[in-house]
């Protein structure tokens, strides 16, 4: 039986006798990479968990531990280390183990919304991660290093998959212990997600993929995205921000001579005045067969000086572990390209 959900994991444990306290104790123990069966010290397991339980753990491990596996890491310069990520299918997604106790997962294979400048959604979306496999990422994490925030950036479009990505951030900002504004959902903007997200238990904070204040220069660069004009986007995000007590992180990819202009940024400052926000402006990470190019970081560093300026919180961010080229889905695409050429090496010729 997969279970690739959690609600599939609950069901699977009432199955076997649990009571809810039962479920709480093995969930927290998955969740904080734990053997399943651990509880306080000097306690037995017969102690605190039924024997159906008791019986089906050796499995139900073995099934968790195959919702994902590390195929790849790649640490990088900055304390950051990109995972490529199996999962029980074979598909495979990426992972960040970040500086500061942070992970970035996925929560899709591949990507509808088809960013000009993002290598995930050059094959459209494969297939929706559950909210079983999502949570496995940090268990993942876990097993290397402390874990404190989780951020729901990496392959996909969480909007696209928002029932496993609600379930995945209640469990974690509960028996998973992470505090709700250091889980950090990510948008491209979807009017669902400003529906759903205020009526949840755990109220993550709310990161929104701008790139542009220009309407057409957004409907070209997110060709799929919904149509939701740069300053709506940002009202919305406002009303967010003020509701749950967390400004909102706004994501600008810096291309050059694209969206790095005078009249662009003067624009960008006239919106975000007097917002309760941060703009983190990230220069484009490099993507062998796209034409778009970085802007030179002391440029990049003027533009968010230049916000400051005028009351606007600022960032620049370099995409974490960047010199392993692993982001936006390469480390995924480089290991296909793999596949794919030993593939053909193999491959009988044609006679």
């Amino acid at each position: 039986m997969r279970t690739d959900s959690i609600e599939q994991l609950r069901q699977r444990l009432r199955e076997c006798g649990a009571k809810p306290c039962h479920e709480q104790r093995v969930l927290r123990a998955w969740l904080h990479a734990r053997p399943l069966d651990s509880g306080a010290r000097r306690h037995r397991p017969e102690d605190y968990l039924p024997l159906g339980i008791r019986n089906v753990l050796p499995e139900l491990t073995a099934e968790l531990d195959g919702l994902a596996r590390v195929r790849s890491e790649h640490a990088g310069n900055d304390g950051s280390a990109r995972l490529l990520v199996e999962l029980a299918d074979g598909q495979t997604v990426e992972s960040v183990l970040l500086p500061r106790d942070g992970v970035c997962v996925s929560t899709q294979v591949g990507c509808a919304v088809g960013c000009l400048f993002c290598m995930t959604g050059r094959d459209g979306l494969l297939r929706q991660v559950g909210s079983a496999e999502i949570v496995a990422q940090v268990v993942l994490a876990r097993r290397r290093r402390p874990v404190k925030k989780v951020v729901f950036m990496g392959m996909g479009e969480p909007a696209h998959n928002l029932e496993n990505v609600l379930e995945a951030i209640d469990l974690l900002g509960t028996e998973g212990a992470i505090g709700h504004k250091n889980l950090v959902f990510s948008t491209v903007g979807d009017r669902r997600v400003f529906e759903r997200l205020p009526l949840g238990r755990v109220k993550p904070a709310l990161a929104l993929s701008l790139h542009t204040t220009d309407p057409e220069l957004r409907a070209r660069l997110l060709p799929k995205a919904p149509r939701i004009d740069p300053s709506e986007l940002v009202a919305l995000g406002e009303d967010y921000a003020r509701a749950t007590g967390y400004p909102i992180q706004y994501q600008w990819t810096l291309l050059e001579g694209v969206n790095d202009g005078e009249a662009e940024i003067e624009a960008l400052i006239q919106l975000l005045s007097g917002k309760y926000a941060m703009m983190n402006f990230i220069p484009f990470n490099t993507i062998e067969g796209l034409a778009f190019r970085r802007p030179a970081w002391e440029k990049a560093q003027a533009l968010a000086d230049r916000l400051r300026r005028h009351g606007v919180i600022a960032c620049l961010r370099d995409s974490a572990g960047q010199d392993v080229d692993g982001g936006c889905g390469q480390l995924r695409a480089r290991s296909l390209s793999v596949v794919n050429v030993v593939s053909s090496g193999n491959a009988s010729p044609a006679r």
